[in-house]
């Protein structure tokens, strides 16, 4: 007695067809999601600094700069961040302290009118915690630097927007950078440290999608 067809040879393979699609789905080059893009907002955000004065420490932070972060929360290998600072809008409280800061002996501002930063690397560390490797180039100077992150949360804001909020630290040798000036005390020592602590607190905006033109 001969035995009839095998049904399990004309049942289809599910599995291996969608896996074939999967394959072709990729092949066909279906791009991934980007990461998501803020702009950082100056008025909500500050770049400060602290340095050695004779014993103790003094602050100051500048006004005006500009930049983006772009943000992948799947993959933060993906992200990016690029920052421009302008040099002339240094501010410790102190209208002549300022004005030496933007003189030739510090920044050079009007040779150098802008400090920038921009990434090469971001990997997580913990838990809302990234380091930012990328290149600072102040006076001209470009050298590498690694920016400590604190990721703080992200969400709809109260105008309909969506914001970001990051805290970073980084530490520099200003000599570095020919950030070079100082004045020897009569006790022993330097009026001014070498090493200038860097705190940056962000809150970043994601644009709002461009509206459609109204129709005619």
């Amino acid at each position: 007695m001969t035995s009839g067809p095998n049904p399990m040879l004309r049942r289809p393979n599910f599995a291996a067809g969608a896996a074939l699609v999967l394959l072709a789905a990729l092949a066909s080059g279906i791009p991934a999601r980007a990461a998501d893009t803020y702009n950082i907002d100056p008025n909500h955000s500050n770049m400060g600094f602290t340095i050695r004065h004779f014993f103790s420490k003094v602050p100051g932070h500048f006004t005006k700069f500009e930049g983006t972060i772009a943000y992948d929360a799947a993959d933060v290998t993906k992200s990016t961040v690029n920052v421009s600072i302008d040099s002339a809008s240094i501010d410790t409280t102190v209208p002549d302290r300022d004005k030496h800061l933007r003189s030739a002996d510090f920044f050079d501002v009007e040779k150098f009118p802008k400090i920038t930063f921009a990434s090469t690397k971001v990997k997580s560390v913990a838990a809302n915690k990234l380091q930012v490797e990328g290149t600072l180039t102040m006076k001209g100077i470009p050298k590498p630097v690694t920016l400590d992150v604190d990721v703080l949360g992200m969400g709809p804001d109260a105008w309909g927007g969506y914001r970001s909020g990051f805290e970073a630290r980084t530490k520099v040798n200003r000599m570095d950078f020919g950030v070079s000036w100082n004045k020897a005390l009569e006790g022993g020592g330097t009026l001014l440290g070498e090493d200038v602590e860097i705190v940056l607190n962000v809150e970043a905006v994601k644009p709002k999608p461009a509206e459609p033109p109204a129709k005619k």
